[in-house]
């Protein structure tokens, strides 16, 4: 049993992970520990996932300016960054909430 301080025990809301289950649905962590193991591994490929991504990025320019690539090197490029652009939004997504709202005791 914890001591009595004073204060209130505020749950973060879940945090989004960057996979998803096998159906597809988005996957959550409900913790009030950002150090956990599971924290850990979502942030080590969230991190993954940006640098993938910039990696995709530099590679699909070269393609996208050279005027003779393949069609079939063209759809790839773009079928990787729309898979990597995915990836980020969900990262963006996921940090978005978890930053702290704006103090209501100022309203």
């Amino acid at each position: 049993m914890e001591p009595l301080t004073g204060r209130t025990h505020v749950t973060p809301p879940p945090r989004l992970l960057p996979w998803s289950s096998p159906d597809g649905n988005p996957c959550y962590l409900v913790t009030d520990h950002n150090g956990s193991h599971l924290s850990r591994l979502a942030d080590d490929l969230e991190a993954v996932q940006l640098a993938t991504g910039a990696d995709v990025l530099g590679h699909a320019r070269k393609v996208l300016d050279d005027p003779a690539s393949p069609h079939r090197e063209i759809r790839f490029a773009g079928i990787r960054l729309a898979e990597c652009l995915s990836d980020a939004l969900r990262v963006a997504e996921s940090r978005g909430m978890r930053l702290p709202g704006p103090d209501t005791e100022d309203a």
